[in-house]
């Protein structure tokens, strides 16, 4: 079965773009494959690890995508992405690694998962008190995978605003700024509401050895 037979959305209802040279390079990984015209890439999220999603790419015979499944067909490549990981795939980008030397595939995904989805935690005392909770207990156990931490500067009492800082690996990071905003940010506002905004206040020129590039 083929993706026009399952009915393949349009380029303009793209869960996953993938770019030019992302599809040369998996056209030439499928060709190796038996019947390589009747199977998929497909594009699974499998977990997460802190604020980063975990993926699972592989060939998949187009006649078990499901009906919820997102089938695209890009550059002659059929682009399968499960039901279940539409949302937190929605709007990235199947890529080449900036650094050739580098090899394999690399998903850019402007969403971000919770870093505290499924953890209990007792928040108690003044807002900085619970920031500081959240940052040693959930948030820089992850970042750590990074190299990486945040820390609490400080809470303005007025505005209730928070400042954090990322350091480590985080500093200088190119990603740094979307990993506080979509990923810290809305973990510490939903776990504590009467924060009003977390603001980033490093200074990320003076990061080294980030760990994006």
């Amino acid at each position: 079965m083929t993706a026009t037979e399952l009915g393949a959305e349009t380029e303009s209802d793209l869960v996953l773009a993938v770019t030019e040279r992302a599809i040369e390079k998996v056209l030439e990984i499928r060709s190796g494959e038996d019947d390589p015209d009747l199977v998929g890439l497909r594009v699974e999220v499998t977990g997460a690890v802190g604020v980063d999603y975990q993926y699972d790419l592989s060939f998949e015979p187009l006649a078990e995508a499901g009906d919820g499944d997102s089938v695209t067909v890009q550059g002659g490549l059929p682009v399968v992405v499960p039901a279940g990981s539409v949302d937190a795939l929605r709007g990235a980008t199947l890529d080449l690694p900036a650094n050739a030397a580098q090899g394999g595939l690399v998903i850019r995904n402007p969403n971000r998962p919770n870093p505290l989805a499924g953890i209990d935690l007792e928040l108690t005392g003044s807002i900085a008190e619970k920031v500081q909770v959240l940052l040693e207990q959930s948030i820089n156990p992850s970042l750590a995978a990074h190299g990486g931490f945040a820390t609490l500067v400080g809470v303005d009492d007025a505005t209730a605003n928070v400042y954090v800082t990322m350091g480590g690996g985080c500093q200088g990071c190119a990603m740094s700024r979307a990993t506080l905003t979509q990923g810290i940010q809305a973990a510490i506002k939903e776990a504590i509401p009467e924060v009003a905004e977390v603001i980033d206040a490093t200074d990320h020129a003076a990061g080294e050895n980030p760990f994006y590039s």
